[in-house]
């Protein structure tokens, strides 16, 4: 059994100190220690994040105000996707919330029939009909919709945020982690005493668990022997140049979601934070050089006019996959010591809050820790990443793009044969029947969104004449949802633009 009460987290980072807000929070009479590097470099790719932070801020009561404006933080509705089925294609959103439907029959399978007969009709217009969020979206609005203003929009829960990871760490340590009374140690490992049990000390401190929050180095995990799974067959891409760039119009740049752009050899990210805009390419060195990348990359910048002449450029090397086990002997991995997927769907900070939360189940039993308990809390993390990863292929999966070597090679790989979980066979396997609804089709999921956006959805006459449909009543269904659709984003124009929500609750003073 592994004992609780002398706790050690190695490495700083947004990683480390969430890890230790979580624990000082739910333990504050727990010895809690955070040991860091003066000199290691902190990676900072994970600026966006998913809604399901907003469970972890709720536990660790940070509300908005508190850390937002210290994080060059903005507000996220929703992901767009750009060029990855298509080569200059529409691009379409992934929203978050839940879709709204009356019944079954004015929601999604309604939207289908819809396509099915007006072909003309975008698949980007797809998130428009069944999610309010992308009236707020399209207009570049927010607000907190505390009557239900806009059917469906909820504040707390629907939005997540674009925030400055390194800034975001610097005020979880200075602000909630040191107040409440966790060390802090700044200081080089360079002695690691081990036995057949794990970690014994770190120099001279000692502890009974130990987190890894060393990054893609995993110090901890790699010194005690943890076997790591890599997922490079699957997902490429292993490198990423990383850079911020100025706001040349604020109002209009500064937008309530993350841009994703597909070009030659991967993908471009595009965050727009309070002060600046986070930007990245994400490519595969099996592809291109770092030096071609760049180039590409930076005319990718051009085309969007971005001035970068006096952004520095950083190199960034990605390891693709994860330990068998996130928590082996007295080591227990969060971030990209645990693993990494790549930054698609913006996943970065994503295991770390839900690795935390499923640490928690563990450890709220009692205060040691069993091999049972570690072997449940390693399935769980698993099958979350696994799950996760598959869901980032998808975007490759169902691409359409032939145009470099790239994407041709992206569009022959074996996906099925590749897939790490279980769930992309199901998904792929079967020319998805959208009319029907099943656990695939799951409403909180973003999957539905990317695979319609890719054009991968029923369009057969037999799914409608099977089914016993009244195609005039459907037309005057969707009828009725338009209006709706127009009344959305009635609502939505005469809201506060983002900026100036920004400048009234959160940024009051810049």
């Amino acid at each position: 059994m592994v004992k609780t009460d002398k706790i050690i987290i190695l490495g700083g980072g947004s990683a480390g100190w969430m890890t230790a807000a979580t624990m000082i929070k739910m333990y504050p009479k727990k010895d809690i220690t955070l040991i860091e590097s003066p000199d290691t470099p902190i990676i900072g790719v994970g600026e966006s994040t998913l809604g399901q932070i907003n469970n972890w801020l709720s536990l660790l009561d940070i509300k908005d105000e508190d850390f937002m404006p210290h994080t060059d933080a903005s507000y996220k509705l929703s992901i767009r996707f750009e060029d990855f089925y298509q080569k200059n294609d529409k691009g379409f959103h992934y929203p978050f919330g839940f879709p709204i439907e009356d019944n079954l029959s004015w929601g999604k399978q309604n939207w289908f029939i819809k396509k099915h007969l007006n072909k003309k009709i975008s698949n980007s217009d797809y998130a428009n009909f069944i999610s309010t969020n992308m009236a707020l979206v399209n207009n570049n609005t927010i607000f907190k919709n505390k009557d239900n203003e806009l059917l469906g929009f909820d504040f707390k829960n629907d939005t997540a945020y674009h925030f400055d990871a390194i800034k975001f760490g610097a005020w979880l340590r200075d602000h909630y982690c040191i107040p409440r009374g966790v060390k802090h140690i700044v200081e080089d490992i360079k002695t690691i005493k081990t036995n057949k049990n794990g970690i014994v000390s770190l120099n001279k401190h000692k502890a009974n668990l130990y987190f890894d929050c060393t990054g893609f180095k995993s110090v901890l995990m790699n010194k005690i022997g943890a076997k790591f799974k890599d997922y490079s067959d699957l997902l490429p891409n292993n490198k990423a140049w990383a850079t911020r760039v100025p706001y040349k119009d604020k109002k209009k740049q500064l937008k309530p979601y993350t841009n994703c752009t597909a070009i030659e050899n991967g993908w471009v990210w595009n965050i727009p934070n309070w002060e600046r805009m986070g930007t990245g390419y994400v490519y595969s060195d099996k592809y291109v050089t770092d030096k071609t990348a760049l180039k590409e990359f930076k005319n990718h910048l051009d085309s969007k006019g971005h001035d970068y002449s006096k952004s520095d450029f950083k190199n960034i090397k990605m390891r693709v996959g994860r330990f068998d086990d996130i928590f082996y002997k007295n080591v227990c991995s969060i971030g990209l010591s645990a693993g990494f997927i790549e930054p698609l769907e913006s996943n970065g900070l994503l295991s770390v809050h839900e690795f935390l939360m499923y640490f928690l189940n563990v450890l709220e039993r009692h205060d040691g820790i069993t091999q049972y308990d570690k072997d449940c809390f390693n399935k769980k993390c698993s099958k979350l990443f696994d799950k996760f990863t598959d869901f980032v292929a998808e975007h490759y999966a169902f691409s359409e793009r032939d145009d470099t070597k790239y994407w041709q090679d992206i569009s022959n790989r074996n996906f099925l044969k590749l897939a790490k979980s279980g769930a992309i066979l199901e998904n792929m396997t079967v020319r998805y029947d959208m009319i029907q609804n099943n656990d695939w089709f799951n409403s909180v999921s973003g999957e539905h969104y990317i695979t319609t956006g890719m054009n991968f959805y029923s369009k057969t006459n037999r799914n409608i004449q099977d089914r016993g449909f009244n195609l005039d009543n459907i037309l005057i269904e969707n009828g009725y949802r338009d209006n709706l659709v127009k009344e959305w984003d009635n609502i939505a124009k005469s809201k506060t633009t983002l900026l100036q929500f920004l400048k009234k609750h959160i940024h009051k003073k810049k």
